[in-house]
C-alpha cells in the first residue's frame, strides 16, 4: 500500500474521444471473431492446428465428452469392474453420475470430513480403509455392492439409485450428470464399437505390459492373456462388447504401462497418431509371412503393445 500523498499522476497527451456507436461495432467485431475461432476449433478438434495436451474424448452417436487421460482411466476402470459383474449399462450410468458429482470422477485423497476417493466414501462410515478406498477398483465394487442391494434401483431415477448409495446432502445434484452418464456408458461399456480416443502429447515410454495385463485383469477379473510378440501381448475376450471395453482401458492408460497401439476387430489405435482416433485396418488376402505380433488376431482377442 503507498503512504498517503506519494502517488504523482503524469500528464498524458489528450486522448481522441471515440464514438459509443464505433465502440459498439469493434465489441461485436471481436466477438463475431471468438465465436468463429471457437467453431473453428470444435470442427477441427481431431487435427488442431497446434499441439493439444493429452487428451481423451468418449463418443456417444453424434455427442462427444472431452475428458482428462487420468478420468478416462478412472472411466475404464468403473467399467471394467461392471463388466467382471456383468452388470446392466444403467448401473454404469448411475455409477458415473455419482462419480462425476462427488469428485468430477478424480481419486481425490481429500474431501468433506473424511471422504476420500472417486466417490467420496467414508471410512468413517464403514466404506474401507483409506488406503482401501483410494483404490478405484476397491471403491468401485463398494459402489456396485451397496447399488444392486438396493430394490428396484434399474426403475429408478438415475439421481434416486445414486443417492440410494451415496446418501448426500443434496440427492437430486446427481441429476444434473444423468445424460453425460449415459453417454460415457456407451463409450466405455462397449455399447458403441471403438467410442474412445486418445493422444498423447509425448511417447508413452518402455512397454510394461505384463504389468498392463495385471492390472487389466485387477478391474475385468480374470482375462487369459498370452505374449504374442515382442513387445505384444493378446487378451481373450467375449462378447465384443467387453473388447471394446478392454480396449478403452488400454488406450486410457497407454501413458501408464508404455503401450503403443491397440488392436481389435479390424481397427488399430496408435499412440503416434496426432488425432488419437481408431483407423480400420485393410482387410489381408493371401498368404501372409508377417510374424505373430503383426499378423491380425482372432476376432475375440485384443493385441496391445
Amino acid at each position: 500500500m503507498r503512504e498517503q500523498g506519494s502517488f504523482v499522476p503524469v500528464r498524458s497527451s489528450p486522448q481522441p474521444v471515440r464514438s459509443p456507436r464505433l465502440a459498439r461495432a469493434a465489441a461485436v467485431l471481436v466477438v463475431l471473431l471468438v465465436v468463429a475461432g471457437v467453431f473453428y476449433v470444435v470442427k477441427t478438434k481431431h487435427v488442431p492446428l497446434i499441439p493439444q495436451p493429452t487428451s481423451c474424448t468418449a463418443v456417444a452417436g453424434n455427442q462427444e465428452v472431452p475428458l482428462t487421460v487420468s478420468q478416462a482411466g478412472i472411466a475404464a476402470t468403473i467399467a471394467g469392474v461392471a463388466a467382471r459383474h456383468d452388470l446392466p449399462t444403467r448401473a454404469v450410468t448411475i455409477a458415473y453420475a455419482a462419480a462425476l458429482q462427488e469428485s468430477k470422477m478424480a481419486n481425490l485423497d481429500y474431501g468433506d470430513r473424511d471422504s476420500l476417493g472417486v466417490f467420496q466414501q467414508r471410512p468413517s462410515m464403514g466404506w474401507g480403509t483409506p488406503q482401501q478406498i483410494m483404490n478405484p477398483v476397491y471403491a468401485t465394487g463398494r459402489f456396485f455392492a451397496a447399488l444392486v442391494a438396493v430394490p428396484g434401483y434399474l426403475r429408478m431415477p438415475i439421481y434416486q439409485a445414486a443417492q440410494a448409495v451415496q446418501h448426500s446432502a443434496d440427492g437430486y445434484a446427481y441429476g444434473q450428470y444423468a445424460t453425460v452418464g449415459a453417454q460415457l456408458a456407451t463409450a466405455f461399456y462397449g455399447i458403441q464399437p471403438h467410442a474412445l480416443f486418445c493422444y498423447y502429447d509425448s511417447p508413452t515410454g518402455k512397454p510394461r505390459l505384463a504389468a498392463a495385463a495385471n492390472a487389466l485383469a485387477s478391474a475385468f477379473g480374470h482375462l487369459r492373456s498370452d505374449r504374442v510378440g515382442d513387445p505384444a501381448m493378446a487378451i481373450a475376450v467375449r462378447p465384443a462388447r467387453v473388447g471394446w471395453a478392454v480396449t478403452a482401458w488400454l488406450i486410457s492408460h497407454a501413458g501408464s504401462y508404455g503401450i503403443s497401439n491397440v488392436r481389435y476387430l479390424g481397427y488399430e489405435w496408435s499412440a503416434s497418431k496426432a488425432s488419437g482416433n481408431w483407423v480400420r485396418q485393410p482387410a489381408r488376402t493371401g498368404r501372409s509371412s508377417l510374424s505373430a505380433a503383426q499378423a491380425p488376431a482372432p476376432a475375440t482377442t485384443v493385441v496391445f503393445g
